[in-house]
């Protein structure tokens, strides 16, 4: 009891101090429970939707996906013929079925040619209206769709575009362009994640989806009384023979929930890993916060012990009120991480993706799980310095107003950091040398922990020759102050060493990932410049397939000397050695790709592989199989024939663009694969006839204009588009790492606060002797600069190294451009110095208000 009113009285009595550090564990703990919230409620909002949305067994083609998704290479929905549904209709235990057709390879535009489709990447689907639907959505307007002039949208993709009863709209699908007013507006009797959908009566939607009115996507059934779904499956199953894909309600909603929860882990498990960085930065601060307190209290331990307290009890003391601090931290936490999740619900919502907070989840394993990560965290954190004050002897505590520092202790520490660092290195310099990247990226991973723990350690070391030359070169211009502030950076390197750790790590990562980032940009850029000859690129960014109108509209735009179409085929491959190689991807294209990709060979020419009955394979295939020029391939291609194709050019592994890729002509192809079967265009290329770029890239998108959907795009905007992607995924990530820089700020704060009150006695004569306030506090400035500074330049060259390191592995890959972000690295350094200023200010403030004669008088 004696011990946990001890421990009360002491965390109350620094609750300034406390509460720095409390929030470094709330920040923390409400990262990691706003994550698992905002995950889990986006599950509930994705089950019920699913739920609700399936019939009871849903029939389609044997070939379509578990999950309902229609994209295909043809631009056209799997289908199954009309007969089937009279067929289920028969089979025992059905009360109702109706076919069906929807697909989701469609774009929808309206009057003027804007895309209405989800800017969230959401889906776009156009389906028939049927009893199913009838049973998930509510006409709030108007009405169903009778006839092919009619359409009906739901009530959120209207409201967003702004559409009204009447409007015209044009759906576009692989068939051509349909057009038809809205006659009704349906509104989601569950939560709409954020798909645009649209309604055509039955012949119309097939018509204009599937190009047919004999054929259905689904066929939706509705079980008879007291009929399980999976009786229902079976006996339909049973009806209908093995040829068609049948799925129970539950089935179709698992498919699509786990579709929907690779997703959801790679986000969850991404944020947790941002999340726990700033949990390892505030192990520092919690660290320093209590070794400085311990620190300040030796005099008080030492009475405690002289009057009887054992070493247990002063280790207890502080671990109490380590463990006060996490409970207070975690609990707070748990609540802000809960507003994190409402947040982020808001910012979906924003980007349209619609979450309700009426489906807000919160699974009791979240809150323990945070409370646990707190408090533990806190605690073992903490453990160190309760340790270090177990062991003051009551003779030396009472002797002096500080611990002696364990010189013994701190070299054991200079020489394991030094091992560590220096294992780190040449893990990293074997990463480096590597021949395989798989290879390398273990010793990469093990070289980035090693040095960072090594930095760690040895920090201590490192801020006396590091604060010397920052001195040097940045306080020596202020003069005495200066010097003073230098001085005091050096005064406890092991505080210096752990406050600089913590904005270390989170710019370590920051320069690794600009350096990976820019590199992966500029070796891109490098290779378009070299191996692109073609002046367009047209392509859809949602990853839809061209539609042959469009393709047609390119074809017919005045001023290109050449359109090359480029498709992909799904194939098995039997080689000379006799071995099956399956679900391999042919890229068919035109003669003239040859020209639009200058590949490099290693053997034969690109140009004869577009020859009848020809094809490349690329350099490691080739290796593996045996194959040399004139070898023999048997490529039994998925929607058609089998074919014997002859290898006339074998591509080289040393490049970026289309690695591994295996062409043919799109005439070879045509030969073994049905027309109705042959996949559309992934890409056609263009290029303009000699001096005449600037105009033809201007009809080229008027061309266009009706297709919103496709993008054209010249080198400078392909090349822009790729800096882009990159550019808004690291920003993505330097969001996530704010977090840990915060704590780490705050990291900063709370040891010079408490640096500012160890030193109230030292303040007091110097501000006796003549120092004024506004020197006083440009002291404390220069300090947290220096300490800032410091920590940027660890982490800036550590990080710096590491992704110099990943190029090297990524230069196996073809990417071979070292390219380091000066700006980006120069500006950061120089963002740590602001750093330093901002979390200067309240410790800085609160020493220019100290009564000189108290100060003076503070043992």
């Amino acid at each position: 009891m004696t011990v946990l009113k001890t421990s009360m009285r002491n965390f109350f009595a620094h609750k300034g101090r406390m509460a720095l550090s409390a929030v470094a564990v709330l920040l923390s703990v409400a990262f990691v429970c706003g994550t698992l919230v905002f995950t889990d409620t986006m599950n509930t909002t994705f089950d019920k939707l699913f739920a609700a949305t399936s019939s009871d067994v849903t029939v389609s083609a044997k070939d379509a996906s578990d999950t309902g998704e229609t994209t295909s290479d043809t631009g056209k929905p799997p289908v199954i013929p009309a007969a089937a549904l009279g067929t289920v209709r028969s089979a025992q235990g059905v009360e109702a079925a109706e076919g069906t057709v929807f697909s989701t390879s469609v774009t929808v535009v309206d009057a003027d040619k804007d895309s209405l489709s989800p800017s969230s990447g959401a889906p776009t689907i156009v389906g028939s209206w049927n009893a199913n639907d009838a049973r998930t959505m509510k006409i709030t307007s108007g009405a169903a769709p009778h006839g092919s002039g009619q359409v009906m949208v739901d009530e959120d993709t209207a409201d967003k575009h702004h559409l009204r009863l009447g409007d015209e709209i044009a759906v576009i699908s692989a068939l051509g362009t349909h057009t038809a007013k809205i006659s009704g507006i349906a509104a989601f009797q569950v939560t709409n994640p954020g798909a645009a959908i649209f309604y055509l009566d039955t012949p119309t939607a097939q018509r204009t989806l599937v190009g047919a009115t004999d054929v259905f996507t689904n066929v939706n059934v509705t079980a008879a009384a007291g009929v399980s779904d999976a009786q229902l499956k079976k006996n339909v199953t049973a009806a209908l023979g093995g040829d068609y894909k049948v799925q129970t309600a539950k089935e179709t909603a698992d498919a699509n929930q786990a579709s929907v929860g690779d997703f959801l882990d790679v986000m969850k498990y991404a944020m947790l890993g941002f999340a726990g960085i700033a949990f390892l930065v505030g192990i520092f601060l919690i660290i320093n916060t209590f070794s400085m307190l311990v620190a300040q209290r030796t005099r008080e331990i030492g009475l405690m012990r002289a009057i009887g307290s054992s070493r247990k009890q002063v280790n207890r003391s502080v671990l109490v009120e380590a463990l006060l601090l996490g409970v207070v931290g975690s609990v707070l936490g748990v609540g802000a991480g809960v507003g994190i999740a409402v947040g982020l619900m808001k910012l979906m919502g924003q980007m349209g993706m619609h979450l309700s907070t009426d489906d807000l989840t919160v699974a009791w394993t979240t809150p323990v799980l945070g409370l646990v990560l707190g408090v533990v965290v806190t605690v073992l954190a903490a453990y160190l310095p309760a340790r270090r004050a177990g062991k003051v002897s009551p003779m030396a505590a009472l002797r002096d107003a500080h611990a002696p520092a364990d010189a013994r202790a701190g070299l054991v520490r200079a020489v394991i950091g030094l091992v560590l660092t220096g294992a780190g290195g040449y893990a990293l310099y074997v990463a480096a040398n590597a021949d395989k990247a798989s290879d390398g990226s273990l010793w990469l991973g093990l070289g980035v922990v090693a040095s960072l723990i090594g930095f760690v350690v040895i920090g201590p070391l490192l801020a006396g020759g590091v604060v010397r030359v920052l001195g040097a070169v940045l306080l020596r211009v202020f003069g005495p102050v200066g010097r003073m502030a230098e001085r005091n950076a050096l005064r406890n390197p092991r505080r210096t060493g752990a406050t600089g750790a913590a904005l270390m790590i989170g710019l370590a990562l920051v320069a690794c990932l600009s350096v990976v980032g820019s590199s992966m940009v500029a070796s891109a850029t490098d290779q378009l410049d070299k191996t692109v000859g073609t002046d367009f690129i047209v392509q859809s960014d949602s990853g839809q397939v061209i539609t042959p109108q469009a393709v047609q509209a390119i074809k017919s735009t005045r001023g290109l000397e050449r359109v090359t179409e480029y498709k992909t085929l799904d194939a098995n491959l039997t080689t000379p050695d006799g071995k099956v190689s399956k679900d391999e991807t042919i890229n068919a294209a035109d003669p003239t790709y040859a020209k639009d990709l200058r590949t490099k060979t290693v053997a034969g020419d690109l140009t004869d592989a577009y020859r009848p009955d020809s094809m490349s394979v690329f350099e490691g295939f080739a290796k593996d199989h045996g194959i040399k020029l004139g070898s023999t391939v048997s490529v039994a291609f998925k929607d058609g024939r089998t074919a014997k194709l002859t290898v006339r050019a074998i591509t080289s592994d040393d490049v970026v663009i289309d690695k591994g890729a295996m062409y043919a002509s799109i005439a070879t192809a045509a030969r073994y694969v049905p027309a109705d079967r042959m996949p559309l265009d992934q890409l056609v290329f263009a290029t303009a006839k000699e001096g005449q770029q600037d105009a033809a890239y201007t009809s080229l998108k008027s061309a266009l204009h009706d297709y919103p959907q496709y993008t054209v795009r010249d080198q400078t905007d392909y090349k822009q588009a790729l800096k882009d992607q990159i550019g808004q995924l690291l920003n993505l990530i330097y969001g996530l790492l704010a977090l840990a820089i915060i704590v780490a700020v705050l990291g900063v704060v709370n040891t010079l606060a408490l640096s500012v009150v160890e030193r109230t006695r030292e303040i007091g004569l110097m501000r006796a002797i003549g120092l004024s306030r506004r020197q006083l506090r440009r002291m404390i400035r220069l300090e947290s600069v220096v300490i800032a500074l410091f920590g940027a330049l660890l982490g800036l060259g550590l990080g710096m190294g590491w992704g110099a390191t990943a190029q090297q592995l990524l230069a196996l890959e073809g990417l071979k451009v070292l390219d380091i972000p000066w700006p980006t690295i120069i500006g950061v350094f120089i963002g740590s110095a602001f750093v330093g200023l901002f979390a200067a200010l309240v410790p800085a403030f609160r020493a220019g208000r100290m009564n000189v004669l108290n100060a003076i008088a503070t043992e």
